[in-house]
């Protein structure tokens, strides 16, 4: 199956976690922060949402950093996506 976003909707897949921190330390399965970098999967078309013209500027492949608790949270053939909003992506990584 493919999810092919509406409107001014982005399809990401989040990146893993670190599992040790920068001195070593390796963290248990609860102590793991959620990751806010994530990969860009399908984009919407974009175009008129709320009443304002809307350009898609993420594109797919992109590394973006989006807020941790945005989105709705979907699972597709054993895989986890979050569905976002383009204003709720704060940047693209590069």
């Amino acid at each position: 199956m493919i999810i092919k976003p509406l409107a001014d909707r982005v399809v990401i897949k989040m990146m893993e976690a670190e599992e040790t921190t920068k001195s070593g330390i390796i963290l248990a399965g609860a102590a793991k922060e959620k990751p806010s970098i994530a990969e860009v999967v399908e984009v919407g078309p974009g175009g008129l949402v709320d009443g304002k013209d809307v350009d898609m500027t993420v594109e797919k492949g992109d590394k973006v950093l989006v807020s941790k608790y945005s989105g709705t949270e979907v699972k597709l053939d054993n895989v986890e996506y979050t569905i976002v909003r383009q204003s709720d992506i704060l940047a693209i990584v590069e």
